[in-house]
């Protein structure tokens, strides 16, 4: 049942968001072959070689890190991991697909299931990413430096209502990426990107037909992208359109502050998946030991912040300073450890740090993070009153 709801001149319309998000692995080396993985590289076409340019005759080899780092992602998120999983091909001419496929994986994905943010979550497999696609006046180019980049997609349940709990859950996906050291996941270099479903119904009981909204490069994009898609639908409803709203894959354009129809949505049919011949299939509780990846995974961001309010008493938006700024969390942690933990010393550590501490640091690129131990020692002279 849809729980979301929008009033808007006298009736009622039941918006449903779902979220398909990619984000390159950082790995040492791409998905299938021993090319470089590097976002940073700015010359054309040198990160390439036989197997991710898909000459004939060359075999893939898939990257064992990359199907660990999924296996730390679903692990984190208490999530089912496969046992039995495999790559498919699936099939479609496009300029930034050497192979005229894509390796990726349909019915056997890594993981399945699990919830982040209170967001449930359907599966998250890996595939591998296209090239860079620049199109000019009078050309189009291609880069295959990011060809075959290993690319983990994660798909959410139905479950959102609204663009701001969508962000949110993309910044906690973010995070916990980043947490685990298995991506970077910076949008403005495409490591990560979101892709919207948007459906409005009028039935509580019934979703109404999808939109997908492609390659976002940035939450408040996604979230933008959320309303206009909600708003255009319900304008549709108001209008006696509603035969209008078809199922299809638009964009978004940030200038215009709006989206833009592109083609109608593929099915899975039309990709016509089947096994990859080339690559064996594996069984992932054999290969991997499950529990000492579990046990070897950093404090997670939920469990941080639970702990910084059990231990240290402090604001909640505090605390997300300091979970969301690893270097900035260590630098209050020593504060603390310098102060005994005292929860009085230590929340007027915590307001300096989050005022004047980062406001110094967003002044000045340059500016380094202070001592922590002559911090708190200026603390306790705060607290003493020889400082005022």
């Amino acid at each position: 049942m849809i729980t979301g709801m929008i009033e808007r001149n006298g009736k009622t319309y039941y918006p449903t968001i779902g979220l398909e998000i990619h984000a390159e692995l950082a790995t040492e080396t791409k998905m299938f072959c021993a090319c470089k993985n590097d976002a940073d590289e700015t010359r054309p076409n040198v990160n390439t070689c036989p197997v991710c340019m898909a000459h004939p005759g060359t075999l893939p080899v898939p990257n064992k890190k990359a199907i660990e780092s999924v296996i730390k992602v679903g692990l984190a998120i208490g999530a089912d991991i496969a046992n039995f999983s495999e790559f498919d091909r699936k099939n479609y001419f496009y300029p930034d697909i050497p192979k005229g496929y894509q390796i990726s994986q349909y019915k056997y994905p890594i993981v399945s299931h699990g919830t982040l943010g209170g967001v449930e979550i359907t599966r998250i497999h890996l595939e591998e990413d296209t090239a860079n696609s620049k199109h000019l006046d009078d050309a189009s180019l291609v880069d295959f430096n990011r060809a075959g980049v290993p690319l983990m997609e994660l798909v959410t349940e139905p479950v959102i209502h609204d663009a701001e709990t969508a962000m949110k859950f993309g910044k906690e996906l973010q995070l916990l990426l980043r947490t685990l050291g298995v991506a970077h996941a910076n949008m403005e270099k495409g490591e990560m990107r979101v892709e919207v479903n948007v459906s409005v119904s009028t039935d509580p009981n019934t979703f109404g037909t999808k939109v997908e909204v492609k390659n976002i490069n940035s939450f408040s994009a996604a979230g933008k992208s959320i309303d206009y898609e909600i708003d255009r639908m319900i304008k549709l409803y108001e209008a006696g359109k509603e035969s209008e709203i078809v199922q299809e894959t638009r964009g978004w354009d940030d200038g215009k502050q709006g989206t833009y129809s592109q083609r109608s949505k593929e099915n899975s049919n039309d990709y016509r998946y089947f096994p990859d011949p080339d690559i064996p299939k594996y069984h992932l509780h054999e290969m991997f030991d499950l529990e000492a990846i579990k046990k070897s995974s950093p404090e997670l961001p939920w469990e941080k912040r639970e702990r910084y309010a059990k231990d240290y008493g402090i604001k909640g938006e505090d605390i997300e300073s300091y979970v969301t700024d690893q270097r900035l969390g260590e630098f209050f942690e020593a504060v603390a450890k310098r102060l005994s933990n005292d929860k009085e010393s230590v929340r007027l550590a915590s307001n300096y740090t989050t005022s004047d501490v980062i406001g110094l640091l967003a002044k000045d690129s340059e500016a380094k993070i202070p001592c922590a131990n002559c911090f708190g020692e200026l603390i306790e002279f705060a607290v003493q009153g020889k400082v005022s």
